[in-house]
């Protein structure tokens, strides 16, 4: 079965959030995901609050940029939320806009590098692991967390991907990738091969989850809003990108997401929508029982 959410941007003021995360509670939405966007809101901060004001659905954080957080920080606030929320929260991590990394003095000379460093000690830390290593930029003397993650099942760690290197990166050291509202379906595909070169030069045949954000309009000015904001994004001209108009629509747009190797699509109102409570309605009440 496709996975079906809903982003809750930044751009809403953070005490918007509990009404919103309550009503994809409410609405049976799988997942509400949230992101760390500079300079708006925390990732971490707001993902513990959705998941302690509601019962039940899944708490994305796509993505946690690494230049700004220090592994063992990103290790120990990623258990905290496994134990407290068992199988509700989804953390991801990526480069981060470097225009933004740059304005608060994190940039890195090479982003790639330091995400896998990143991924393999985070995830080794959330195994329980008590690590030492000595990278270019993760430095870690005998860590190990007192409050690693409960039960058997590893927590899964996605990884933020565009590049070519940065999907194959992904393949071979994260659990899953998030692909961003400027993948069409055709990019799917390719990102789906490269993400299986990198699975495969590593090794692993364990699954590896790919969710997609999908620039979604609704309404009579859905389709200018939908083409003002790829206009703004400059991707105008990237063909079978976003979706406007009614649930079938919508539907079908996350049906070919999915038949290109999407296994969850996030609807991603454009940031100019007026009434997020109705879109998360629309997408739990009307999109999701037209989804496989």
């Amino acid at each position: 079965m496709t996975g079906l959410g809903a982003v809750f941007r930044p751009q809403l003021p953070p005490e918007r959030l509990r009404v919103l995360a309550r009503l994809a509670d409410d609405t049976g939405l799988e997942e509400l995901w949230l992101w760390e966007d500079c300079f708006l809101e925390g990732g971490i901060s707001t993902a513990a609050a959705a998941l302690a004001w509601t019962e039940r659905v899944r708490i994305g954080v796509g993505l946690l940029p690494v230049p700004l957080r220090n592994v063992a920080v990103t290790a120990m606030e990623t258990a905290t939320l496994h134990r407290m929320f068992p199988g509700r929260a989804i953390v991801g991590v990526g480069h981060g806009v470097q225009d933004w990394m740059g304005q608060v003095g994190a940039r890195v000379e090479s982003p790639v590098t330091l995400l896998r460093e990143h991924l393999l000690a985070l995830r080794a830390l959330l195994r329980g692991e008590r690590l030492t290593t000595e990278g270019r930029y993760v430095r870690l003397d005998d860590v190990g967390l007192d409050w690693p993650p409960l039960g058997p099942d590893t927590v899964p760690v996605l990884a933020g991907a565009t590049g070519p290197r940065s999907l194959r990166l992904s393949g071979e050291a994260a659990d899953g990738t998030v692909l961003t509202a400027g993948t069409p379906p055709e990019g799917v595909r390719r990102a789906r091969q490269l993400i299986d070169e990198g699975r495969e030069s590593a090794g692993r045949t364990d699954p590896h989850q790919v969710v997609v954000y999908l620039l979604t309009a609704t309404g009579p000015d859905g389709p200018a809003r939908l083409r003002a904001e790829l206009a703004e994004m400059d991707l105008g001209a990237v063909p079978d990108l976003g979706v406007a108009g009614d649930a079938g629509a919508v539907a079908k747009a996350v049906q070919r997401l999915a038949d290109a190797g999407a296994d969850t699509v996030v609807l991603q109102p454009t940031a100019d929508e007026a009434d997020p409570e109705a879109f998360i309605r629309f997408a739990a009440q009307e999109v999701r029982p037209l989804v496989p």
